[in-house]
């Protein structure tokens, strides 16, 4: 859900001071050499601690085998791990799950079962029947004891009653309002343009979710339903993971830093990192990228592996309005044989937004690129498939706020198995889909074109 906020006329002249405000952010540019150094060996983490460099050799090469060929494991990840400092973490369990219900049981089923602690951070959380029902739950686990710690973003839950929050906050349930919107309430340089747009709840330390779902009711449909589809019922098609496993504590610690630099009243002690145990064999990084660092992590991450592919990039994102280095990224990926595909929603919430992505679409075909249309629902996911071992799910959208003014958090999952469950969802995705081709995209209405020239004009700020 890219802004709860519709643009009118009017709301331009609030664009345009936001337009003057980020006149000064700029993507990170990544050293061209950077990719061709020689890389040192990559090092993994257990649950007590990194592995020694036999124990990262094996578990490597278990993940290479029988994979296509690719360079992401031999010079990828090891320019990844110096671009973003956090490790690679094995002994996960990773499930994929696949829009709102699914995740949302889940998410209920360990918000039951916690007995310790639920931390949770959202850019939306909706005063509607799936907002009241993980109030209700949140609540009721605060009053047995488990101590609730809420984040949500100012912005991204602008349309939900301060008395909602209100009653959270009476039942005990910590509660932290992400940069408000309120000049007077701000905790240092107000900046609207900041939000928190991560989606993220954590349970006992010991379990996490991730992914692009936000606290909605939109979400209460599937998008794989054999039902005629209106504006009325429309579904929101979306992907989220349920992690368990070592690398849970590296959330936990992305959710610390934000309470603290947010100023958050102190956490009450719990047991936030518990003793780390092997729940599976999947290896995984976690990433979250925030404009307090020099660089958005998730972007340079993710431009490095696109660099490094060699047979495949599938990408899937809702909201596509990519700078310079990106799109270079993809057309070099092409001239190097690359398949690259481009999954993006025929429908959206955002019509800026749409036409701006549409605006790149001749620039992108041109190349080589494939671009599809996922028809009968509002595609939200954000995620990315290369090489089939190197896979990516979480907040981050492809477009210019997501790398400059947003809070992002992603988690990268390495290896054959789970790239194969990210493969056949992909390709569940393109046969709801429609292909675009050069040829019938050059026939679009004049009107269309002067709606994607106009957007254009904001793809900074969108």
């Amino acid at each position: 859900m890219k802004n709860p906020v519709y643009f009118h006329a009017a709301q331009f002249v609030a664009v345009f001071a936001l337009f003057l405000l980020a006149g000064c952010s700029s993507i990170p540019a990544l050293v061209p050499d950077m990719a061709m150094r020689p890389s040192r060996p990559v090092q993994l983490d257990g649950a007590h601690g990194p592995l020694s460099a036999a124990q990262s050799k094996t578990i490597l090469a278990r993940l290479k085998n029988n994979a296509t060929e690719t360079n992401i494991f031999d010079r990828h990840l090891a320019l990844e791990s110096e671009l973003v400092g956090s490790p690679l973490v094995v002994g996960n369990k990773v499930t994929l799950l696949v829009d709102g219900p699914t995740t949302y049981n889940a998410m209920f089923t360990a918000i039951e079962r916690a007995k310790n602690h639920i931390n949770m951070e959202t850019y939306i959380f909706e005063d509607d029947e799936v907002g009241q029902r993980f109030a209700a739950l949140l609540m009721k686990k605060q009053q047995s004891g488990v101590q609730v710690n809420l984040i949500y973003d100012s912005v991204g839950s602008i349309n939900t009653p301060k008395a909602f929050f209100d009653t959270l906050k009476q039942s005990g349930v910590n509660v932290l309002e992400f940069n408000p919107v309120n000049p007077l309430l701000a905790r240092k340089g107000w900046d609207v343009n900041r939000r928190d747009h991560r989606k993220l709840l954590i349970v006992d330390g010991q379990v996490a979710f991730v992914g692009g779902i936000n606290i909605s009711s939109v979400y209460s449909s599937s998008s794989f339903r054999r039902v005629k589809i209106t504006k009325k019922n429309q579904a929101w098609r979306d992907t989220h993971l349920r992690l368990a496993g070592p690398v849970v504590s590296e959330f936990q610690k992305l959710f610390m830093a934000t309470w603290i630099e947010q100023q958050g009243e102190p956490l009450a002690p719990r047991d936030y990192f518990p003793v780390s145990k092997n729940y599976g064999h999947e290896v995984v990084r976690a990433i979250g990228s925030s404009p307090e660092e020099p660089y958005s992590q998730i972007y340079v991450t993710l431009l490095s592996a696109i660099n490094n592919a060699e047979t495949q990039v599938y990408l899937t994102n809702a909201y596509f309005v990519p700078d310079p280095q990106l799109l270079a990224a993809l057309k070099q990926a092409v001239q190097r044989g690359v398949d690259v595909r481009l999954l993006l929603p025929a429908t959206t919430d955002s019509a800026l937004v749409f036409y701006a992505s549409r605006s790149y679409y001749d620039e992108l075909l041109n190349a080589g690129i494939k671009i599809y249309e996922r028809q009968d629902a509002l595609l939200h996911a954000k995620t990315a498939l290369i090489d089939g071992v190197w896979s990516t799910v979480g907040s981050t959208n492809l477009d210019w706020r997501s790398f400059l003014n947003n809070q992002e958090i992603n988690a990268v999952v390495l290896g054959q198995d789970f790239g194969l469950q990210m493969q056949v969802l992909f390709e569940q995705d393109l046969a709801s889909s429609k292909l675009i081709t050069l040829e019938s995209w050059r026939k679009r209405p004049v009107s269309n074109r002067i709606k994607e020239r106009a957007a254009r004009l904001w793809a900074r700020l969108l």
